[in-house]
């Protein structure tokens, strides 16, 4: 987030930008190739009963806030799905940073994960039909909705037919060769969905879910991410200079409240799936705390609000939002066991057990 220092001798900004949007396709190329459409497809109920939980929970949220404070349809859209999808990035390395990958809940937590990816797909592709297409009445959104989730789901149903050819196309022993095919394939199909009025990163979302499912996932994902973190954080440097800094004393009163209020909604989210999950409390509240970091996807809607003449406090209030919980998560998570602590008296949850008993 270096960029919102306000780097103002960089006069012209047009490559800067560039490799910023090739830094999102990156980003969500890289993502889908995590998860693969089979993979998706079998995770079983579990997923959808605790990912149900947690969307109806904070999208409730997110979309009273922005009503209550009066903002458009579109608007109010837009901050719902920044308020409410998680930063994979980072719930994923504090994740492996304090060693949890064994943990009960680690496996709802990224069930979590799985269920946002999808919802993400479905969500970013209908709101930037509206956005970008501009779409007002009610049939106009309607189509747009139907247009979105036609292309997601004959691209995947297409795509998993494919895997086969694919397998085959892509033996290539040339690694400079593989990447340029990569490469163009990335490109033709995320143009392709911004033809149709789709953000141009649900295409690139939805390659890499295909992508994933051939037998050169591995190669492709251990070629892309030097190309994926060196664009990437060009990308966060490019949201960071189209902020002016002054402007950003009049989102911090939105962006403290927002703050709180997914504070709430994750903690009570996560308690409710584990619980249902049968895990303890201290797991539970473990789900609520790890998912709370906002990050990629909340700066891409905020970009794309741009993108279609939005408000402009939009940007400085995901700015704020995103930097205040992307370090106020992972510490968070980190001291679990102390805010455990202070909610157990509250909440009527069971004492833990003395670290220094269990070391004895």
């Amino acid at each position: 987030h270096i960029g919102v220092l306000d780097f103002r001798f960089i006069q012209s900004t047009p490559l800067i930008n560039f490799m910023g949007r090739l830094g999102v396709l990156f980003l969500l190329f890289s993502l889908g190739l995590e998860f693969s459409v089979r993979r998706l497809l079998t995770a079983g109920p579990s997923i959808i009963r605790t990912g149900t939980i947690y969307m109806v929970i904070n999208m409730a949220i997110a979309i009273l806030f922005p009503l209550l404070l009066g903002w458009p349809i579109k608007e109010i859209l837009v901050v719902a799905g920044i308020m409410t999808i998680s930063s994979s990035a980072i719930v994923a390395k504090v994740i492996v940073d304090l060693k949890r990958a064994a943990n009960d809940e680690t496996e709802i937590i990224l069930g979590l994960m799985m269920f946002q990816d999808v919802f993400v797909a479905i969500y970013f592709s209908v709101v930037s039909g509206l956005v970008l297409a501009g779409s007002t009445s009610i049939s106009e959104i309607i189509l747009s909705a139907l247009i979105a989730l036609s292309f997601i789901g004959g691209f995947l149903f297409l795509g998993h037919k494919l895997v086969p050819k694919l397998d085959r196309w892509l033996d290539i022993p040339s690694d400079e060769t593989f990447m340029l095919v990569i490469f163009a394939i990335l490109v033709l199909v995320a143009g392709f969905s911004e033809t149709l009025h789709i953000a141009e990163a649900i295409g690139a979302l939805l390659i890499g879910l295909v992508l994933a499912e051939t037998e050169h996932s591995e190669r492709i994902e251990h070629l892309i991410v030097s190309f994926r973190d060196f664009f990437g954080a060009l990308f966060f440097f490019s949201f960071g200079l189209s902020i002016d800094p002054f402007g950003l004393g009049g989102a911090v009163c939105p962006a403290l409240a927002a703050v709180l209020l997914t504070l709430l909604g994750n903690i009570v989210s996560g308690v409710w799936a584990g619980r249902k999950a049968s895990l303890s409390y201290r797991a539970s509240l473990n789900i609520g705390l790890t998912i709370i970091s906002r990050g990629e996807f909340s700066i891409i809607l905020a970009t794309l609000a741009k993108a279609g003449g939005l408000m402009t406090s939009l940007q400085p209030f995901a700015a704020l939002y995103v930097l205040i919980l992307a370090i106020l998560g992972p510490l968070l998570t980190k001291e679990s066991r102390w805010v455990y602590n202070r909610l157990r008296p509250l909440l009527r949850w069971p004492k833990l057990p003395d670290k220094r008993k269990l070391r004895n």
